[in-house]
This record gives C-alpha cells, sequence and structure tokens, in this order.
C-alpha cells in the first residue's frame, strides 16, 4: 500500500519504498524547498507527471556517478579538443528546465510541470539548484540541471539541441565536481546514456552512507564559478 504523508509528518524509511514500481515511497504535500531539501538529504526525489499528486522515490540499486570516473568518448573527445562552445553555469537556469521539459521524440509529455519548474527555480534562487549549459554560436544548445548540498550533486534532467551539447555540459560538471571534492552525482534511474559515460548501479544502502558522508562536508559557495580549465 502506498503511504501518504500528513502535514508536517516525515518522509518513511526508504527502505520501506515498493519493489515495483522500484522506488516509490509515498505520496503527498507541497515542494516547498524545506519538504524537498529534507528529501534530498534522506535519498528521496519528487517525480511525477501533471495532474497527479506529488509521488516521491527512492530506487534500489541507485544509478551514480562519481565524477572522476566520467568516461569521455573519442569523438567527444574530438570534439572538445576542436572547441567552439562556452560552457556557462547558472545564466539561465528557468530556460535550462523548460527546455529539458519541451517534448522530445517518441514521448507524448513530460513530468516537468508547473509545480517543479515553480519549485526548483525557488531552489535556484536561494543556491541550491543549479544549471549547466552548453553554448554555441550565440545561443542555448544543451545543458542540465541538478541540485547541490554539501560536496553531492543531484542530477535531475538534461536536454540538447545540438550533438553532443549535453554530453559536454555533463563533462565539465564533472570535471569540476571532482576538483571541487565532490564524490558523487546522483543519476537517480538506469540508463543506456548514462551507463555510456561511465556511471553505475549501486546499492541503495551503500549510495545513502556515502551520500551522508558527502552531506556533512562544506558547500562550494554560491554564485558558482567554474574555473577556466574546466569551462573552456
Amino acid at each position: 500500500m502506498l503511504r501518504w504523508l500528513k502535514q508536517d509528518e516525515p518522509f518513511p524509511p526508504v527502505e520501506t519504498a515498493l519493489a515495483e514500481p522500484d522506488g516509490l515511497l509515498c505520496a503527498g504535500l507541497d515542494l516547498s524547498p524545506e519538504r524537498v531539501l529534507d528529501a534530498y538529504r534522506h535519498g528521496i526525489f519528487p517525480w511525477f507527471n501533471p495532474g497527479e499528486p506529488v509521488l516521491w522515490w527512492s530506487p534500489d540499486p541507485r544509478m551514480v556517478l562519481a565524477p572522476g570516473e566520467v568516461k569521455v568518448a573519442r569523438s567527444l573527445g574530438q570534439r572538445m579538443k576542436r572547441g567552439g562552445y562556452e560552457i556557462r553555469v547558472d545564466s539561465c537556469f528557468r530556460e535550462v528546465m523548460l527546455a529539458c521539459a519541451a517534448p522530445r521524440e517518441g514521448q507524448s509529455g513530460t513530468w516537468i510541470s508547473r509545480p517543479m519548474l515553480d519549485a526548483y527555480t525557488r531552489l535556484h534562487e536561494l543556491g541550491y539548484a543549479h544549471s549547466v549549459e552548453t553554448w554555441m554560436d550565440g545561443e542555448l544548445a544543451g545543458g542540465l540541471y541538478g541540485m547541490a548540498i554539501g560536496r553531492m550533486f543531484y542530477g535531475e534532467s538534461m536536454f540538447s539541441r545540438r550533438t553532443d551539447a549535453s554530453k559536454l555540459a555533463l563533462v565539465h560538471l564533472c570535471r569540476q565536481l571532482d576538483a571541487w571534492g565532490f564524490g558523487l552525482i546522483d543519476c537517480q534511474m538506469e540508463t543506456a546514456h548514462l551507463a555510456s559515460m561511465g556511471a553505475r548501479p549501486i546499492p541503495r544502502q551503500d549510495f545513502i552512507r556515502e551520500m551522508k558522508r558527502l552531506l556533512e562536508l562544506a558547500s562550494v559557495p554560491v554564485p558558482w564559478r567554474f574555473e577556466p580549465k574546466v569551462s573552456s
């Protein structure tokens, strides 16, 4: 049975999440900054379709990427050497979210609804949510957004309007996070695309243990500024 949270009720233990669908933990309540931050600090994230109640998840296993282990395919490495693009951080956060929410081939809709847009925009204003953007010819070509708490990064979504644009953003993010001492990027669900970039599934208990260690470390001061060696 799916548990429905009451106002001010804490999240249930992640071990009580359903096995099918994998990781569905509970439902209800809102997307206030306090509630969302509390969720992330417990290894939980919101994910629901427009018109549905807020659903909270903690899958097992958990897909993660260690920033220092990101894989760069030969073609992508050659693309990086050629240049012709610019990496920016937090220059147009809401635009990145809107791009991630845009319809994609083979999909009828998006889970990034107006409540999610508003919630994460507020978290961006508070210094927790960040966007990493690839710009080409003066236009936003691709990017990603996610949450940073302590030295833990929680990836949310990415998009590309031009070939390899999101991959470029991810690689530069990984290099900067590695330089800052971030230990993990939470990729949430397993995908072939993320696996090709070096992500791997680990048991939820291992994820929670490492996450708690990283959350105790000092956060990177905002506004974020990527070092020139990783942003060019």
